[in-house]
């Protein structure tokens, strides 16, 4: 997290910079008057996106993006964003730091905060998008009938607990000598708490293709807030084909996957 040094170091070259941009900047000898200054809540959002600029300039690859650029120049883009200039700037920096110094120190702790919020926020996401990235798929990565030591059905059952947009992507090969009539996939999410009549969310079935080809297939579902349930079905749903017809498939690459709904 962010430490008050951290803040602390940006906190003097800001009043020097308020400083340095205005000219007509008179010292203690000039009393600053508590109008015309920025509101607080302003002051606090305008010096959190300060702070991030000063950071993001500090980084060399930014840096050098912008080597002829005045820096100056790019934290008073950021005061002028808010619709302010750097005479009111600097009027509301110099009423702060000479009459109400106690007050600006609990500014810059609200603009810690922030930082620290932001900084737990982008944690947090990071290791999320991270988690989303992973496979989630707990079986084998492909699968190749006949095999003797496989359930020809191709079944599977996979828990499912949180809300998100999953995808089930793989790779599909069904040779010409396969004998499945009208080969389709089986995919749904079952919810064991939800009626019986209403507790399978089926996937879009897909016809499949028995010409030697490899064929990527992506298959999308979004869950949203029914608690725990479970991703079943087959890759190829061979109910109502006859039992001993010859089965040749390759299906590689399966990749089970979550992110959040947009």
């Amino acid at each position: 997290m962010l430490s008050n040094c951290r803040i602390m170091r940006f906190i003097i070259p800001v009043l020097i910079l308020v400083s340095m941009i205005s000219g007509s900047c008179s010292g203690r000898k000039k009393q600053a008057e508590h109008k015309n200054i920025i509101p607080k809540n302003e002051l606090v959002s305008i010096l959190t996106d300060l702070y991030i600029a000063d950071g993001l300039l500090s980084h060399p690859n930014i840096r050098y993006m912008y080597i002829d650029r005045d820096s100056i120049a790019t934290y008073m883009e950021v005061i002028e964003k808010y619709g302010y200039t750097k005479e009111l700037m600097d009027r509301t920096m110099r009423y702060y730091f000479i009459k109400r110094p106690k007050r600006l120190v609990r500014i810059y702790d609200q603009v810690l905060g922030n930082l620290s919020e932001m900084e737990s926020r982008y944690f947090n996401e990071a290791s999320e998008i991270q988690v989303m990235k992973q496979n989630l798929w707990p079986g084998e990565k492909n699968y190749y009938l006949p095999d003797p030591s496989l359930e020809d059905s191709l079944w599977f059952d996979i828990p499912v607990i949180n809300s998100g947009y999953y995808t089930l992507k793989f790779s599909l090969t069904i040779y010409p000598d396969d004998q499945s009539f009208n080969p389709r996939c089986g995919f749904f999410i079952y919810y064991p708490e939800k009626p019986d009549t209403l507790n399978r969310d089926y996937f879009n079935s897909l016809s499949f293709i028995k010409d030697g080809q490899r064929h990527n297939y992506n298959l999308y579902k979004i869950i949203r807030g029914y608690g725990q349930g479970r991703l079943r079905g087959w890759f190829i749903d061979y109910k109502n084909q006859h039992l001993n017809i010859r089965k040749h498939v390759k299906i590689e690459n399966i990749h089970f996957s979550r992110s959040r709904p947009e």
